[in-house]
């Protein structure tokens, strides 16, 4: 019923409900209904939905700035840009902190890119797998400004982010490859790099 409801308010836009779509993506406990509610926010005058998802970015409700932060990037209007802020990009929640992520590479002026490549890379060995994964497909997407900086993580006294910066590496050099094989292979050559510097 709420999926339909949201499917028929983006496919009509009827006048008055952008709060009320706003309110509801802090909300909604379903993947799919919120991915909607997105949508069909999309679907209404940038002037009048942009303004009320910055305020969202504030909320203490951690799925409330996640959502904005998620419909901001599909809006991809760069007057957001100067919201995207440091405590969004580390902020202690995780889906907040990917989303932040994704929404940053998408907004962010030319200029901007080695400012957000140094913020990014503070969150190198962050999380599982999967939050892993989330940081280096926005760090390739900031490209040879990306590069610059991992570089100084690549040697790392934390194994954790030494072998998450050589996955990002790999990532850099071929953006097709599998995530996991090459945390996986990082892990492997950090770890057997420690042995080696064990036996001398």
């Amino acid at each position: 019923m709420r999926l339909s409801t949201a499917l028929a308010i983006g496919t009509h836009v009827p006048d008055g409900l952008v709060g009320v779509l706003v309110e509801r993506c802090a909300i909604e406990p379903d993947f799919y209904v919120r991915d909607m509610l997105t949508w069909a926010l999309t679907r209404y005058p940038r002037a009048s939905v942009v303004p009320a998802l910055r305020a969202e970015l504030r909320s203490a409700r951690a799925q409330a700035r996640s959502q904005a932060l998620h419909t901001l990037s599909k809006i991809g209007d760069a007057s957001v840009w100067p919201d995207i802020t440091s405590a969004l990009l580390r902020d202690p929640d995780v889906e907040v902190a990917r989303s932040a992520w994704r929404a940053a590479v998408v907004l962010v002026p030319d200029a901007e890119k080695g400012w957000l490549a140094v913020e990014l890379t503070t969150q190198l060995g962050r999380g599982a797998t999967e939050t892993q994964r989330s940081l280096s497909r926005a760090l390739v997407e900031l490209g040879d400004h990306a590069s610059v900086v991992i570089a100084g993580f690549e040697a790392s006294a934390d194994p954790v982010v030494r072998a998450h910066a050589v996955a990002t590496r790999a990532l850099l050099n071929d953006p097709d490859a599998a995530f996991e094989l090459n945390v996986a292979a990082a892990r492997r050559a950090v770890a057997l790099g420690a042995v080696l510097r064990a036996d001398r």
